[in-house]
């Protein structure tokens, strides 16, 4: 049926505690199921606060809500991708992180990532649940009914691909949705970890005249320059204030701000810099809080005297991942994505989640078959 019966997982089963390779067993798809052998699973800031406790999930679990592999086996009937495509065992897929349940308020709004029963991938799936191989860190994972699988299209490379594998997705819905860039803006990018690499390319790609990204360290800035994502580079890490970025930004945009700023950070503190970077009548579109870190005090008469739009967004639907694919040969053409992976074997898990939570690495990803 697949060649194996257990898997390797990495599994948190303790908050604040280092994570664990563990054998799990592996059971043949059931109907609507999909067996893949997760070739890359992606890490990212979102795991590293799992694992200190930022937000409740059930423990134990297995850890990855990005991958990328190869299909094993479907169930009785064939299988099928997004866009209707045949799936066979072999074929590079990528899938969604989170399945929403269609029938709930937010749902029939047409708001699926607010869905009330919405499970995903490696943080709301435990090895109490069936199935168990419910995340990508591992040798096998089973993908439940209804999830969205995309074959990746010929010619792209797999590494590339797993580069903003989440980052992608969140910020296609982001810029989709929530707030498009419109051509000719300038785009100021606060954070410069893999969403705000994403959000600086896609803004290109939709339009965006400028792309200012601000963030730290100088490496990360160094490498975004490197693979040509963004215009402009500001430090505020090394050597740089949010002080000094707020003055370098009004002099790139000659006093103005900026069209759309988006917030990539993750850091509260961010939101309060970023409400005073756009220009009057501008926007300001906040992605990176995707985990409670506290509060932070604000101005809101930046809110009122800029006539400000701000916006949420919410991480990403299958809809979002499909988009991302169907982007990867026009995005890999440009940007040279693979240079942001940095690769550690299954066992390294705990030295990946710390680089991560360092800043050492731009993107880290398990390469499971290593």
């Amino acid at each position: 049926m697949n060649g194996l019966t257990s898997s390797r997982a990495v599994c948190l089963t303790e908050f604040g505690k280092p994570v664990g390779v563990r054998e799990v067993p592996v059971a043949a798809p059931r109907r609507g199921q999909t067996l893949v052998a997760p070739r890359y699973g992606g890490i990212c800031g979102t795991d590293v606060h799992l694992r200190e406790g930022f937000l409740p999930i059930p423990l134990p679990l297995v850890l990855g809500h990005e991958g990328l592999g190869t299909v094993v086996a479907c169930d009785d009937e064939e299988g099928e991708d997004f866009f209707g495509t045949p799936l066979r065992p072999g074929d590079l897929v990528m899938w969604a992180s989170s399945i929403s349940c269609g029938r709930c308020a937010a749902c029939g709004r047409r708001e699926p990532t607010l869905c009330a029963r919405r499970s995903t991938y490696g943080v709301t799936l435990g090895l109490d649940d069936d199935p168990p191989l419910s995340g990508s860190w591992a040798d096998r994972m089973t993908l439940r009914e209804g999830t969205t699988l995309v074959r990746l299209p010929e010619g792209v490379d797999p590494l590339a691909a797993a580069s903003l594998a989440c980052a992608a997705p969140t910020m296609v819905h982001a810029l989709y949705e929530r707030r498009p860039v419109r051509l000719g803006e300038t785009v100021i990018v606060q954070g410069s970890g893999p969403v705000g690499i994403a959000a600086a390319a896609l803004a290109r790609l939709a339009g965006a005249a400028e792309v200012i990204v601000v963030g730290g360290p100088a490496s990360r800035l160094k490498l975004a320059a490197e693979i040509g994502v963004g215009d402009h580079h500001l430090d505020v890490v090394e050597g740089g204030t949010p002080g000094t970025a707020l003055e370098a930004v009004m002099d790139l945009t000659g006093g103005r701000g900026a069209d759309l700023v988006i917030e990539c950070a993750g850091a509260p503190a961010a939101v309060a810099q970023g409400l005073l970077m756009p220009a009057r009548g501008g926007a300001y579109l906040v992605v990176g809080q995707y985990t409670d870190r506290g509060d932070v005090p604000l101005n809101p008469h930046q809110i009122v005297r800029r006539q400000l739009d701000i916006r949420g967004s919410w991480g990403f639907t299958g809809a979002h991942l499909a988009e991302y694919v169907a982007l990867l040969p026009t995005l890999t053409s440009r940007f040279d994505l693979a240079r942001l992976v940095t690769a550690y074997p299954l066992e390294s898990a705990n030295d990946a989640l710390d680089d991560v939570a360092a800043g050492a690495v731009m993107k880290a990803v398990l390469d499971i078959a290593r």
